[in-house]
């Protein structure tokens, strides 16, 4: 039963409890179904075991009912004769029509029904559009730029390079570019991603993959006709990835291939970037995205409130929350909802009086999370952020329980902690009594799931937020 699984969508299609046919599971779903696989298995067996024949497998596909993985050829027999049914009763768990797990021998991942040569995650694939972007004084040249790149893929500007403060609209406009190649150029692939999941990957392909490992990165990033990639601040201090986009660009570039860049500063103040990749960055356009003004936020606000079906009955109830909430369009967004829910609990319309209570209930909180996030993070500010944003206890966080939704919190938390502090592996463990060799594992699984749109994803960026600062450079 050892080989390459059949073509994506042959055969009978199987349900899963979610009614979904296993084909129809995503990428995503695989991963963290895989990692919550692991995570039983590893207290299942010794702690040796596990790290040498389950640590290196990773899923493939699912076909049928069987669950492909892959890993090295060192552990395929030990793994079948010996953890096979224990990984079959676990991955049961999740996926009830799973009977078997079988090494692959693909080369590639299997792709999945439909896959089409463009990579955009679903989650944001579905919304980001340039006729959904609110188009403002601030932002309208950075949109006239991005529809430019759109038209004209390398040929009006390149690189282009967008950047302002965060919730600002430009991971919109790089989505908006890739939705608009990929419905006008087919032919194109088109790749968007944010610099984290780069680094991620390419340290992947490194780790224990060989040479395959490495030229399957490079396939994956440089033959493309378009690469959009957001938040690449984070490529500073990471010399080793610095180089391998280095040289990704430099391959694009001379191909005629579009780049589009997002930062939350321009590429000159960038100083732990290395000198060769700021000139690069500064080698076609680069434009500010500033922060909407007051009609531009009104706008946006009427825009939101009609597609959630929020009855606004005047201008003035939009004006006040504009005014109430400046900064970003998050923040916007998230003034819109808590009038909304203050309205509907209450039973009462949107109006000025009721904005004003609404927002001023949550101007105390607002202050205290600004006063925290201007401390240096540590271990105890990272493990209430995460709290705060996964809705979990404290003391679960830290308990020996293992369910999913703790583990994972504790993975982000201790994602988030090697991030952006100078603490060891083991000093990290200690904070959540736990033993190195989890806090690494974590950090592992977290990278893996770190697919823009997706739920960690989300949920790191808001866990940063809590923070009140950007991650610090691995």
């Amino acid at each position: 039963m050892i080989g390459r699984p059949a073509p994506v969508g042959a055969g009978v299609p199987t349900r899963t409890r979610t009614g979904r046919t296993l084909q129809e599971q995503s990428s995503q779903d695989l991963a963290t179904v895989w990692d919550d696989v692991r995570e039983e298995l590893r207290g299942a067996i010794p702690a040796s075991a596990f790290e040498s024949w389950l640590e290196p497998l990773h899923p493939v596909g699912l076909q049928g009912t069987r669950l492909y993985v892959a890993g090295p050829d060192r552990v395929r027999d030990w793994f079948e004769r010996r953890y096979v049914s224990l990984a079959v009763a676990a991955a049961r768990k999740r996926i009830p029509a799973i009977t078997e797990i079988v090494f692959s021998d693909a080369t590639e991942p299997v792709a999945e029904p439909g896959a089409a040569k463009s990579r955009i995650p679903a989650a944001l694939e579905r919304d980001l559009e340039f006729d959904r972007f609110v188009i403002g004084k601030g932002n309208r040249f950075a949109h006239a730029s991005a529809l430019a790149v759109a038209e004209l893929p390398g040929e009006a500007y390149n690189p282009l390079f967008l950047y302002g403060e965060p919730g600002l609209g430009k991971t919109h406009l790089l989505v908006a570019i890739a939705n608009y190649l990929r419905r006008q150029r087919p032919d194109m692939t088109v790749v968007y991603t944010t610099a984290e999941r780069f680094t991620s990957e390419f340290v992947s392909s490194l780790r224990g993959e060989g040479a395959g490992g490495a030229e399957r990165f490079k396939r994956r990033y440089r033959n493309v006709g378009a690469l959009l990639i957001d938040d690449v601040q984070f490529l500073e201090n990471k010399p080793r990835t610095e180089d391998e986009f280095f040289h990704t660009f430099n391959e694009l570039y001379a191909a005629g291939s579009q780049i589009v860049l997002s930062s939350d500063r321009p590429p000159e103040a960038m100083g732990r970037l290395t000198e060769r990749l700021r000139d690069r960055f500064a080698w076609g356009l680069t434009v500010q995205v500033q922060g909407p003004d007051l009609p531009t936020r009104v706008a946006l606000l009427r825009r939101l409130a009609s597609e959630r079906a929020i009855a606004v009955p005047d201008t003035e109830v939009l004006q006040q929350i504009a005014i109430a909430a400046p900064a970003n369009l998050r923040k916007l967004e998230g003034a819109l909802t808590r009038v909304a829910a203050f309205a509907s609990l209450l039973g009462e319309a949107p109006t000025p009086k009721l904005v004003g209570e609404a927002l001023a209930a949550g101007q105390d909180t607002t202050a205290r999370a600004d006063a925290a996030g201007a401390a240096e993070p540590n271990l105890d500010l990272i493990q209430q952020a995460t709290c705060d944003v996964l809705h979990i206890a404290r003391a679960d966080l830290c308990s020996p329980r293992r369910a999913p939704n703790l583990v994972r919190a504790r993975q982000l938390a201790m994602y988030v902690a090697r991030n952006t502090t100078d603490l060891s592996l083991a000093e990290i463990a200690r904070g959540f009594d736990r033993d190195h060799s989890t806090v690494l594992h974590s950090i592992r699984s977290i990278e893996k799931q770190l697919e823009p749109g997706s739920d960690i994803h989300r949920a790191l960026e808001a866990v940063h937020e809590r923070l009140r600062m950007p991650p610090k450079a691995a």
